[in-house]
């Protein structure tokens, strides 16, 4: 493991944490009654004490007791929910659209294959809204033929020497309101399946053909002036979280605070932790120059530490990927990141696994919950625990299953 920067102690007593959600139309509140729940549920496993209190519409503070330290932490939530809302609220029209345009952008670009040759996971799970989709549409468009079909029928019935037009159209608009209706009821009970929720998150990450979508570009401005802001205040450690999509912003958001000089040298150790990542998705589009540049460029940066947390269990992310190298821009002084399992088999009791493997949107958030057989993963020892990022992980072998083969069709960085 690579140390931190000279001088620094390893020791925390205030932190502060910046957390980044993925593709997600729930408020910042959601994360902290996720972490009130799960962390005093870990708390309970692993036998130390948290106290959280919320602290204004974004964020919260913890208090944790263990270790032989007491530590203060507080925490503040990047809000894109509105944007994500906002993308999601088209139309079934332009659905289907959006499922066309997105398709395309990763056939046509050669993506597809690519990111098939990493992990089968989270390609079946980008495939898996298409086909729902499309058999929902099936779906419709048979119910709507039937009704369309069964009215003319009957139209020709009742008036048997009308021109053959008028049964027709007796059964063509109850046919394609049918049709309508079906595709709505479909999206309405979405939150069993997420095939129109997945849909809107592929889109909209390929909206900008890989690079940062415009919406996004002020808020996470905004973000990276908040983050530097408390290089300027009172705090042992600046830990940086990014869950899914979340990880590929924070990469974006980290580089250009580096570049601009704004990580303040000999203040707060700065530490990086990517779960669940999904960097790929995006890395490999044609249009993600500048991420590409971005990751080559934080993975030898000394002013960071970088730890990279997935698990072959869940099947929506890259697990065991380092985003840098298998998106072809690893250069030769590569420090980060430090590519790591969550070993899901390992670290949750057979009957917790048996319970939560085909479940895999929440396996998706694992990360961000307790484990009842915790290695050297705790999330929470992790954000309010006494040891930096960089001091926890020292000396942690990198997985040895990881995959660094460069498969990235668009390998160069702007």
């Amino acid at each position: 493991m690579r140390a931190s920067m000279t001088g620094r102690t390893d020791r925390v007593e205030r932190r502060r944490v910046f957390y980044i959600p993925g593709y997600d139309p729930f408020p910042p509140r959601r994360y902290r009654e996720l972490y009130r729940k799960e962390g005093a549920e870990q708390a309970r496993i692993s036998g130390y004490d948290l106290d959280l209190r919320a602290s204004g519409p974004t964020g919260w503070q913890v208090g944790f007791a263990g270790d032989g330290a007491r530590v203060e932490t507080g925490f503040e939530v990047l809000t894109w929910s509105d944007i994500v809302t906002a993308s999601m609220g088209r139309g079934i029209a332009a659905t289907y659209g959006q499922l066309v345009r997105t398709a395309w952008i990763y056939l046509a670009s050669g993506a597809l294959f690519r990111l098939a040759r990493l992990r089968k996971g989270p390609t079946i799970a980008a495939l898996y809204p298409v086909a729902f989709l499309l058999l929902q549409a099936a779906l419709a468009l048979a119910a709507g033929w039937g009704v369309f079909a069964l009215l003319s029928r009957a139209g020709g019935t009742l008036w048997p020497g009308a021109p053959a037009a008028v049964p027709a159209v007796v059964g063509l608009v109850p046919g394609a309101a049918a049709a309508i209706v079906l595709l709505r009821w479909f999206r309405r009970h979405d939150n069993r399946i997420y095939a129109w929720y997945l849909m809107h998150d592929y889109a909209f990450t390929a909206s900008a053909g890989g690079a940062v979508p415009p919406p996004l570009r002020p808020r996470l401005a905004a973000f990276a002036d908040r983050i530097a802001a408390a290089f300027c205040e009172d705090w042992d450690e600046v830990l940086v979280v990014g869950h899914s999509s979340g990880a590929h912003l924070a990469v974006t958001i980290l580089a250009d605070l580096i570049r601009s000089g704004r990580v303040r040298e000999g203040g707060a150790a700065l530490g990086f932790l990517s779960l669940g990542q999904v960097v790929p998705m995006v890395s490999f589009l044609p249009g993600a120059g500048d991420l590409r540049g971005d990751l080559a460029f934080l993975s030898s940066r000394q002013e960071l530490a970088w730890i990279d947390v997935t698990a072959p269990g869940d099947g929506c992310a890259y697990a065991l990927c380092d985003p840098v190298a298998v998106s072809g821009v690893a250069p030769p002084d590569k420090r980060w990141p430090l590519v790591v399992s969550a070993a899901f088999t390992r670290t949750l009791s057979p009957e917790r696994w048996q319970a939560l493997r085909w479940r895999f949107f929440r396996l998706h958030f694992q990360y961000l919950c307790a484990f009842d057989r915790p290695g050297d993963y705790d999330y929470f020892r992790i954000t309010a625990g006494p040891l930096t990022l960089a001091a926890r992980y020292r000396g942690r072998a990198p997985s040895q299953s990881r995959i660094e083969t460069p498969l990235n069709p668009h390998g160069q960085a702007a």
